[in-house]
């Protein structure tokens, strides 16, 4: 199954769903960063959440930053989406090694940890990005997302997100979906969304079924008629270019770029992003310094 989003919504108006498939995404983040299994939980999760929130925006150029800093031993989990939804992402610490809270199960919000905060970052090509922050309520990525739209866009939200790592530490199966209130829906609405969700079960276990993103919405909000909207196809994506970095040379200035060419050695620049490698002879920074 191709990495996709899809949007729905409930035929009575109350409810909005958005449902993805992020295997390839949450994959290609581990052959990247060569995460263990902990760190590629962590960092599948907030590629997944970073994915939706990015393509709900629906702002052409517009961005999306999630970063989580709980003071557990993976350090920041960074994700950015694009307005599509593509993703990119990394951790500080990849090797952090393997914590389960019993067999089989990652404990991700061990390694994430609580004493810290979610800091969300919309770029919606305005003056200034809106930043909005709140505490961390337990490192799972999923229920960080859900406090975030409660406290800081008073939006009731349900987010499920999974990432299944298999015996040989491949992605199996990665995704999830965020459900939201939308205005004046009454009481029973959440009620019935809240059994649908609690009937539904865990993310991976949908997933690993074999459930597409449409399924899995139908499941959780199985108590309404669900009419479902465009599905757009998303992948990770970093969008580094070597006349990026050479931007990010230029602002380093005349004496730290005179430095390295007195050093003599080819310099390279790593993306923190992707596995680019950009290299810089001693004649080309001196190029790039006779341009300032």
């Amino acid at each position: 199954m191709k990495d996709y989003l899809v949007r729905a919504m409930s035929k009575d108006g109350y409810v909005k769903a958005v449902g993805i498939c992020s295997t390839g995404i949450a994959e290609r983040a581990r052959q990247i960063h060569n995460t263990t299994p902990t760190a590629t939980a962590a960092l599948g999760r907030a590629l997944t959440a970073a994915s939706i929130m990015g393509n709900m925006q629906k702002v052409e150029n517009g961005s999306l930053t999630l970063q989580f800093k709980g003071g557990g031993p993976i350090g920041t989990v960074l994700a950015v989406s694009d307005a599509k939804g593509n993703v990119r992402g990394y951790v500080d610490n990849p090797h952090v090694e393997l914590l389960e809270k019993y067999a089989g199960k990652l404990d991700v919000g061990a390694a994430v940890g609580t004493d810290g905060m979610l800091t969300v970052i919309r770029d919606l090509q305005m003056k200034e990005p809106y930043i909005g922050s709140v505490a961390l309520v337990s490192g799972e990525i999923a229920d960080d997302i859900t406090a975030y739209f409660a406290q800081s866009e008073q939006t009731p939200t349900a987010c499920g997100l999974g990432v299944l790592v298999d015996r040989d530490r491949t992605v199996k199966v990665s995704g999830g979906y965020l459900v939201q209130l939308l205005p004046g829906a009454p009481d029973d609405v959440i009620n019935k969304l809240e059994i649908g969700i609690m009937n539904a079960g865990a993310v991976t276990k949908m997933l690993d079924g074999g459930m597409t993103p449409e399924q899995m919405i139908a499941a959780v909000m199985e108590h309404f008629e669900v009419e479902f909207f465009e599905s757009e196809e998303v992948c990770y994506q970093c969008y580094c270019s070597r006349d990026r970095v050479e931007k990010t040379l230029i602002s380093l200035g005349k004496q730290e770029l005179q430095e390295i060419i007195d050093d003599g050695e080819t310099i390279h620049v790593n993306c923190q992003f992707c596995d680019a490698d950009y290299a810089f002879t001693t004649d080309q920074i001196q190029e790039i310094l006779n341009t300032l």
